[in-house]
């Protein structure tokens, strides 16, 4: 009887004892203590057990192991890893764009290089001094023609005009070397040049060729380059306050419950990543619009307005144009005195050798091992096919952003452990919907405070950019050169790097048309209803980019 007294006692006390020490283990903070010392901070700050956190902001006043210190650590701790996770794939797509337009831009460059470098050397072989005394006329067209792919300040379509008329010029000169011809004479025979066609229909055919491939390829180039700015720009924007307070209660508040190993639930990451970018979020449909823009431009580039076969054999069709003008001199000669009057007869002194001398024999194309290859020995095909595949990578990267951040382990708890998880306020399921994406789905996010009335300038204008840039895709896939207005702000608070040189430049808005495919069935009121609806097109975009920044 005694020894049943005796273990009844001994159950009690210890009955009695259990909720003490499961108090004290509650109380202890030590696991916090080894969390905060591993991320490089000095545990004395925390305390041994927990204590009220009257003075604490943003998570629980109740009993707590943070002190108001811990919380700002913390605080700044949750927006550096925000940061670092929205950097992270933005950087990996920027630099994807970034490392495009360097190749296309290097091989476009070095196109056109070997393109003038083998001009000169067939025409050297095959014209002598002949072309050697006029080569400024050769030289002065690969001039214009970078000229345009940096800065696009050049309308390619009177330069090729300008080029003809200076070709013709030296070719009627040299094909009549018994004649002085002044300026004025020479004025009349380049303004004939239309009528009389000498050069055949090269000149008409490669206006059309060179001003589809170069505005394509330069547009192309501004599109990659664009897209580059535009992710640098709107990665760096900064969260809002109310977005840090968000992510330190979702991501450093549990610990200071002694929850070092319960991490977020997957709903409540989202709704948290969808509040804190949800100026980013109304990103998505026009950056969509702009890929697509841009997978359609891609699409002529590598068929009709493929740059590399416009100037790979430009040589040959040049030279085909010079060989019209010989085998026609006579007939070419005769309209132009008709036209022009008869020119003054030259002095035995200034009578040069005959022409036929130095173009008697046909021209001679290289063989395929003698052409020099294109940049890094690639070719635009190849080039296109991987930015292609890219930019389709690249679709809806703005709202899917929120769920590849939430889908890191080191974010969230995953959609599997919906039971075991922090809900913002306990370890327990988290019973809230996900909000949809961009600033106007916000107003019931129950994790973010977001003002939907306040978007970020910055953003909106990276928004205004790529409508842009969607515009300048849609009119090169169509064959037509457009600038724009630049209706930046001019303060300067923008960061990023930039275009580089002046190749994404946004100048005032122009369209300029290509000539048409056969000028003889355009009538001139359809040319004045052309130049007129372009005008008032040019126009309304103006104005309306320029309504929508004010309102912004």
């Amino acid at each position: 009887m005694l020894w049943i007294q005796v273990s009844s006692v001994i159950c009690t006390l210890a009955a009695l004892h259990i909720p003490v020490f499961g108090e004290q283990k509650s109380k202890s903070c030590s696991e916090v203590r080894d969390i905060y010392s591993s991320i490089g901070w000095n545990n004395n700050d925390v305390p041994y057990e927990k204590i009220h956190g009257h003075d604490l902001k943003v998570c629980s006043q109740g009993s707590t192991c943070c002190t108001s210190q811990m919380e700002e650590n913390f605080s700044q701790r949750s927006t550096d890893e925000f940061r670092k996770a929205v950097s992270d794939p933005s950087s990996h797509l920027q630099f994807a764009f970034a490392s495009r337009y360097t190749k296309f831009d290097e091989f476009f460059k070095e196109l056109l290089e070997n393109a003038e470098k083998s001009l000169h050397d067939m025409f050297t072989r095959t014209y002598g001094a002949l072309y050697m005394q006029n080569s400024e006329v050769f030289k002065d067209l690969f001039v214009e023609l970078k000229q345009y792919y940096t800065t696009g300040s050049v309308n390619l379509e009177e330069m090729l005009n300008d080029f003809w008329a200076r070709l013709l010029e030296k070719m009627f000169q040299l094909v009549n070397p018994h004649y002085v011809f002044t300026e004025e004479y020479l004025d009349c025979v380049s303004r004939d040049a239309e009528q009389l066609k000498p050069f055949g229909d090269v000149p008409r055919k490669l206006k059309i060729q060179v001003t589809r491939s170069f505005v394509a390829a330069r547009a192309f180039a501004q599109g990659l380059a664009g897209a580059r700015d535009v992710i640098g720009k709107v990665a760096a924007v900064n969260p809002t306050d109310q977005c840090m307070k968000a992510l330190l209660r979702m991501m450093y508040c549990p610990h200071c419950q002694g929850l070092v190993a319960v991490k977020p639930c997957n709903g409540y990451c989202l709704n948290v990543m969808k509040g804190c970018l949800a100026n980013q979020g109304d990103l998505d449909t026009e950056w969509n619009n702009f890929i697509d823009s841009m997978l359609l431009l891609a699409e002529r580039l590598d068929g009709p307005f493929n740059i590399e076969s416009v100037m790979d054999p430009i040589d040959v069709k040049i030279s085909d144009a010079i060989m019209n003008m010989q085998e026609n001199s006579m007939q070419v000669t005769q309209k132009v005195f008709q036209g022009c009057g008869a020119p003054t007869p030259a002095t035995n002194s200034r009578v040069s050798r005959s022409v036929s001398e130095g173009f008697n024999a046909r021209f001679r194309l290289y063989n395929p091992e003698e052409r020099p290859t294109t940049a890094a020995g690639t070719s635009l095909d190849r080039l296109v096919s991987d930015v292609k595949n890219k930019l389709k990578k690249a679709k809806k990267f703005w709202s899917t952003l929120p769920v590849s951040i939430c889908s890191d382990e080191k974010m969230s708890a995953g959609s599997t452990a919906e039971d075991d998880c922090w809900n913002g306020k306990s370890k327990s399921r988290y019973l809230e919907a996900v909000t949809g994406n961009g600033l106007a789905n916000q107003i019931n996010n129950p994790d973010v405070e977001v003002d939907i009335t306040k978007p970020d300038l910055m953003i909106r204008r990276q928004i205004m950019i790529l409508r842009e840039m969607k515009m300048r895709m849609k009119s090169a896939y169509n064959g037509n050169d457009i600038t724009f207005v630049d209706i930046a702000d001019g303060s300067g608070e923008e960061s990023g790097s930039g275009c580089e040189g002046d190749l994404c430049h946004i100048e005032p808005l122009i369209v300029r048309m290509p000539p048409p495919e056969d000028n003889t069935n355009v009538q001139s009121g359809n040319s004045i209803a052309s130049v007129c609806g372009a005008s008032k097109l040019a126009l309304f975009l103006s104005c309306l980019a320029l309504v929508l920044h004010r309102q912004w």
